[in-house]
């Protein structure tokens, strides 16, 4: 980290002289020291490069093309995001049993029968209960869509 000044400098000096990049033994005789320093110089160094996103690209085979073209993809669960808030409401909507039902199979992700076990109904009864609520909920997201 303390070379990589040291690194800048030399290697521009070197680019400068010898109209190309310095190798790493080049570099290591400038700034006399070890090659391995030189090497983990760069390697600190490496951290403080960037790049802007919009930058031209040479040699693409459609043109020019940019370096966010190429890097980086569409978050699929940036969806979900959207669909927790949407859905927040309506859950805080629902009165105490309804929103334990809910917790206890899509949290939990208890059975029917173990649902149902701790209501004391049956598991037909909380099949019935937990269709109504998905599809009071989905009535919902698709009104607030």
């Amino acid at each position: 980290q303390e070379a990589r000044v040291q690194l800048a400098r030399a290697t521009e000096e070197l680019r400068s002289r010898l109209g190309r990049t310095p190798t790493t033994k080049e570099l290591s005789e400038l700034m006399s020291l070890p090659e391995e320093e030189v090497v983990e110089a760069r390697l600190a160094s490496n951290g403080y490069n960037s790049a802007s996103l919009d930058a031209a690209i040479n040699g693409s085979e459609d043109g020019e093309a940019a370096l966010a073209d190429f890097i980086g993809t569409d978050d699929a669960a940036l969806e979900l995001v959207e669909d927790f808030h949407a859905l927040a409401p309506m859950l805080a909507e629902l009165d105490d049993r309804d929103r334990q039902i809910i917790h206890w199979r899509f949290v939990e992700e208890l059975t029917q029968k173990e649902i149902g076990e701790r209501l004391g109904i049956s598991q037909m009864h909380v099949s019935r209960l937990i269709s109504r609520l998905l599809a009071r909920l989905r009535e919902g997201m698709l009104t607030t869509a």
